[in-house]
């Protein structure tokens, strides 16, 4: 480290002073400090020379910016930031301000964070949720697909225009048609509108559930998000094996609660007929049939019912 006296003797180098010179002027002649005058000609030369570490920083972090490596790689002292610089009167006297301001890739990146925040999945796999999703790519891949599809369009559309109801969508059809793959689509295009959703995937939640039993807070938890999210999916009902206390307690409570509030959404292989009889029936208790129509009354009359024809999509590139 230089020591007091090396600083000072260096400061005295003639040809030092004369290159701190012509860095300040090079600086201070530079096309945005130049523009920054241009726009602000109430800021006189002496003031700007007290801010010189500041246009530095401003004509620097430009640099990077017009030479943008990406978010990962960004050269800036903030990354995903870049210096702006305002001017302000204070006290009667105009003054140079500097701001650390997000760029457009900062600012697409924490919007797609907050989406992803929006959005919480049970046992349901996290590529599916946030994979990306093409439109054009949706509706191409089977043509059978396009009247389920366009009606998915359609509530996301009217939901966006007009708010939340409490009706949902009942998807069903065969296996691999890809009902989970757009049901994640509409959950991602309605939290992009700033709703909140939970997806569960319906057999290996029953099953957890017997765990989950034995933690009171946990599943207190559990069944409140349940029950207050925006947007709830069930995914793949009536594929789990299901059982009287999960089925009457914990689905029947949430369903119970979320019926006239907000809409449910389910996919499934089931038809409403098929999955009343499945709900009928428990390993424990055999059939019950008042029980499988006392959880259909809490379903059939808030969804729209959308079969969803097409190939089997799984496997295929």
């Amino acid at each position: 480290m230089e020591s007091t006296g090396d600083v000072l003797r260096s400061m005295n180098n003639p040809a030092l002073r004369q290159r701190s010179r012509d860095l300040e002027q090079g600086l201070l002649n530079h096309p945005l400090v130049k523009q920054l005058r241009e726009e602000h000609p109430e800021l006189d030369e002496s003031r700007l020379r007290l801010h010189l570490s500041r246009l530095y920083q401003y004509v620097e972090e430009s640099r990077h910016c017009a030479n943008c490596p990406g978010l990962a790689a960004c050269p800036n002292d903030f990354p995903g930031h870049y210096s702006k610089l305002t001017v302000e009167s204070v006290s009667g006297a105009p003054d140079l301000y500097e701001r650390k301001t997000p760029c457009a890739l900062k600012v697409a990146q924490d919007s797609q964070d907050s989406i992803r925040k929006r959005i919480r999945s049970f046992y349901v796999d996290e590529r599916v949720l946030h994979g990306g999703y093409d439109e054009i790519d949706i509706m191409g891949k089977d043509p059978r697909r396009g009247v389920a599809v366009n009606k998915l369009f359609d509530y996301i559309t009217t939901t966006k225009e007009n708010g939340l109801t409490p009706h949902g969508i009942y998807l069903h059809g065969s296996f691999g048609t890809g009902k989970t793959f757009l049901m994640c689509y509409l959950l991602h295009e309605l939290a992009v509108a700033g709703y909140n959703g939970v997806i569960v995937y319906m057999p290996d939640f029953i099953e957890d559930l017997k765990s989950i039993m034995m933690d009171g807070q946990k599943l207190k938890e559990t069944v409140d998000t349940l029950k207050n999210c925006d947007l709830l999916i069930f995914d793949d009902i009536g594929a789990e094996n299901l059982n009287p206390w999960a089925r009457d307690h914990i689905l029947g409570a949430i369903l119970n609660y979320r019926m006239n509030r907000k809409p449910t959404f389910y996919t499934s292989n089931y038809p409403l007929e098929g999955l009343e009889k499945h709900l009928s029936f428990t390993s424990k208790d055999g059939e019950e049939i008042y029980k499988g129509q006392r959880l259909m009354d809490r379903i059939a009359p808030f969804v729209d019912v959308i079969p969803l024809y097409g190939e089997n999509q799984r496997g295929k590139r």
